[in-house]
C-alpha cells in the first residue's frame, strides 16, 4: 500500500506532538509518510530554555498543570520521566500587590473560589460587602446562563466586583493575558462553569471538590511540573524521535491549494509540496491567510480568535544584595495599581535546581491585552522599568546579574465571548474539507498539555480518516 503523505505546518509543541504520533504510528507499520515543516530556524515555539550563569531560563512555557496528564505521559513515553520535577508545594503562597503592598492570597482558594471563608474573612484585599457577597454565595443557588457571559459578569453574579478587581483578575491576566470583560467564562474557565451547573453555588461545589481529593489514596502531588533541565528538554526529545529527513525548518507555506489528490502548499521560495492531509498547528490567523482562499468562512471564523502579547523579563542577582523575598511563589499586579509589570515569579522558591545557592532567579510578565504596547519598547527600556518597579515593590536595589527579554508577539489566544460559537462554526466547516485538520492553542486550551493533547488529536484522527478511505 503507497504510504500516505501528511504535512505538518508548524513546529511548536502541537505540531511536534502531531508529528511525534505520526511517526509514532509510522514505526507500528502503518503506511504514512509525514513531514513536519516550521517556518522559523528553531523548533519549540514558546518552549525555549537558555542557561545563563548556572541558572536555567525558561524564555516562554516553563511548567505543565500536573493534573491534566497528557504532558507527563508524553514526557515517559520519551523517557523522561526521571527529568519531572514538582513545584515546591509546601511553600506554595501568592501575593497580590494592594495599595503598593503585597498581600497574601486568602488559603483555601480552589479554582479561583474561597473555600476557607475563616480564612477571606481577614484578608484586607476584599471589603465588607466583597466579604458578605462570598459568605452568601454558597446559601443560594444559580442557573447556567442562557447565553455565554464573560468572566467579570460570571464573577460579579456569584461575588462581586471586589473579588474580580483583586483576585480574579490579576489571575487570569497572568495565566492569559487576557480581559476578565472580554473573555467567555464557559470557554476560559470551564472548571468553574462546571460547578455552577453540578452543584448551583461555586463554593459549594469547590468545598466538594477539596473533599474529594483529601480522600484520594495517596500523597498530595505538586500543582506544577517542570523538566530537571529545562522545558526544551521535551522539544529536544520530540525531535530525536523523528526522522531527521522529515523536519524541515526556515521555510513559510504561503498557500493552501486543494488538487485532486489532497492539498498542494507553496512555500516562500517558489518551492511546493503535495499531500494527502494536512494539518495546521499555526496560529489562528496564520492558518486563516492559508485558508481564505479555500474557505472563506473558514479563514473568517480563525480570525475571528484573538490573541495577547507578552513580555518575559528573567532577571538574577546575588542573595545577599537582595536580600530574603517573600515566602512563596510570587505575586500578581491587579490592573487597578496601575503598573507596567503583570506578575513576578520567584522561581528559585517555585522549582528546584533553577538557581546556583546564594542566587535569586526571577521572572517578570509584562503585556497583555491591558498593555499591548509594552511590546514596542526596547530592552533597555522594559529593563528600566521592571527594575524600577521592583525597587518599589520589593525594595531591589541591586544590579541584576543578567537581565533578558524575550518577546513573544500574538502568542496567546483569547477565548472570548463566543468562543465556543467559533469552534462549532470551524468544526462544522472543517468536516467539508477532507483531510485538513487544526490544532494548536486557539481551540480547546492553552496549556502545555492542552497543546500536546490538540496535536495527538489532530494525527490520530487524520490517520484515522486517511485508513478509512
Amino acid at each position: 500500500m503507497t504510504p500516505r503523505r501528511i504535512v505538518v505546518l508548524g513546529g511548536g509543541i502541537s505540531g511536534l506532538s502531531a508529528a511525534y504520533y505520526l511517526a509514532d504510528a509510522r514505526r507500528a507499520g502503518v503506511p504514512v509518510d509525514y513531514q513536519l515543516l516550521e517556518a522559523s530556524a528553531r523548533l519549540g515555539g514558546a518552549l525555549r530554555t537558555e542557561r545563563l550563569d548556572g541558572c536555567i531560563v525558561e524564555a516562554g512555557g516553563d511548567s505543565m498543570l500536573t493534573e491534566k496528564r497528557e504532558a507527563l505521559e508524553l514526557c515517559e513515553r520519551l523517557g523522561l520521566g526521571g527529568q519531572l520535577v514538582g513545584s515546591l508545594d509546601a511553600g506554595r503562597r501568592t501575593w497580590l500587590l494592594h495599595r503598593g503592598r503585597l498581600v497574601a492570597l486568602p488559603e483555601g482558594f480552589e479554582l479561583l473560589v474561597p473555600t476557607r471563608l475563616w480564612a477571606v474573612a481577614r484578608t484586607p484585599l476584599l471589603s465588607l460587602a466583597d466579604k458578605l457577597a462570598l459568605a452568601t454565595e454558597m446559601f443560594r443557588s444559580f442557573a447556567p446562563p442562557q447565553e455565554d457571559e464573560s468572566v467579570a459578569r460570571f464573577v460579579e453574579r456569584h461575588f462581586s466586583r471586589g473579588l474580580l478587581e483583586k483576585i480574579v483578575d490579576p489571575l487570569l491576566a497572568a495565566i492569559y493575558g487576557g480581559d476578565v470583560e472580554q473573555l467567555s467564562a464557559a470557554a476560559a474557565l470551564p472548571w468553574l462553569a462546571t460547578l455552577e451547573r453540578q452543584h448551583g453555588s461555586l463554593v459549594r461545589g469547590a468545598r466538594a471538590l477539596a473533599a474529594k481529593r483529601r480522600r484520594t489514596p495517596g500523597p498530595p502531588g505538586s500543582v506544577f511540573t517542570t523538566l530537571r533541565d529545562g522545558m526544551e528538554t521535551l522539544v529536544e526529545a520530540l525531535r530525536a524521535r523523528l526522522e531527521p529527513s522529515r523536519v524541515f525548518c526556515g521555510g513559510r507555506a504561503v498557500e493552501l491549494a486543494r488538487t485532486p489528490e489532497g492539498y498542494r502548499i507553496a512555500f516562500e521560495g517558489g518551492q511546493s509540496e503535495k499531500a494527502d492531509a494536512a494539518v495546521l498547528a499555526l496560529p489562528a490567523y496564520e492558518s486563516a491567510k492559508l485558508l481564505r482562499p479555500l474557505d472563506a468562512a473558514l479563514a473568517t471564523a480563525l480570525e475571528g480568535i484573538p490573541y495577547s502579547s507578552s513580555l518575559i523579563v528573567a532577571l538574577a542577582y546575588k542573595q545577599q544584595e537582595v536580600g530574603e523575598l517573600p515566602g512563596g511563589f510570587g505575586f500578581l499586579v491587579p490592573a487597578k495599581e496601575q503598573r507596567r509589570l503583570v506578575a513576578c515569579t520567584f522561581v528559585n522558591q517555585k522549582y528546584p535546581g533553577r538557581a546556583p545557592g546564594g542566587t535569586v532567579l526571577l521572572r517578570c510578565f509584562l503585556g497583555g491585552m491591558r498593555d499591548a504596547a509594552a511590546l514596542e519598547l526596547s530592552d533597555a527600556e522594559t529593563l528600566a522599568i521592571v527594575r524600577r518597579e521592583l525597587k518599589e515593590i520589593l525594595g531591589i536595589t541591586a544590579e541584576p546579574l543578567f537581565g533578558r527579554v524575550y518577546r513573544w508577539p500574538r502568542a496567546l489566544a483569547q477565548y472570548t465571548v463566543g468562543h465556543a460559537e467559533r469552534l462549532e462554526t470551524i468544526r462544522q466547516r472543517l468536516a467539508g474539507h477532507r483531510g485538513l485538520f487544526l490544532c494548536g492553542n486557539a481551540y480547546e486550551g492553552i496549556g502545555i498539555p492542552d497543546c500536546i493533547r490538540s496535536g495527538r488529536t489532530a494525527a490520530e484522527e487524520c490517520l484515522k480518516q486517511l485508513g478509512g478511505e
